[in-house]
């Protein structure tokens, strides 16, 4: 299976989402592939925010190996699912999408926890760092569900 997640610059929430589900990935011994992208292009080939990699690196995961990439038409063909944060990156991704089987793999992130209720990963970009830290449960809680949910 290949699950990308994505945000707006590929340098906060996704990276984490990224690095989380590979975490779990990696402890089940699954044979699946994770990547993320972001909707806007402006950080491509940057690592992720450093308070992004402080904050898996203080929960024992490495993201800042990761590099920004803007999300591609060609992702609807590559990935099975693609998990967005928020509802600006659910309206940007299915703007690209060209037919029903593209729109059918666009999924919010926490409609893994709450089903149906599209709940929005919040931003942390603009706030505190602590911010960073509810994100990452938030993440947390909803790749644990991914998980659980196909393996």
């Amino acid at each position: 299976m290949k699950i990308l997640m994505v945000c707006l610059g590929n340098i906060c929430r996704s990276p984490l989402a990224e690095g989380i589900l590979q975490d779990k990935i990696n402890q089940k011994g699954l044979n699946w592939t994770v990547d993320s992208a972001g909707t806007g292009g402006w950080h491509a080939g940057e690592g992720p925010d450093p308070r992004s990699v402080a904050t898996a690196l203080e929960r024992g995961i490495d993201i800042s190996m990761q590099r920004a990439r803007k999300f591609q038409i060609s992702d609807f063909e590559t990935f099975d699912h693609i998990l967005v944060m928020d509802a600006s990156n659910y309206i940007d991704v299915m703007h690209l999408a060209t037919n029903s089987a593209h729109r059918a793999k666009v999924e919010f992130i926490l409609n893994y926890v709450q089903p149906g209720r599209n709940k929005q990963v919040p931003d942390p970009y603009y706030g505190s760092s602590g911010g960073f830290g509810v994100v990452f449960e938030l993440l947390d809680t909803a790749c644990e569900a991914f998980v659980n949910k196909f393996s």
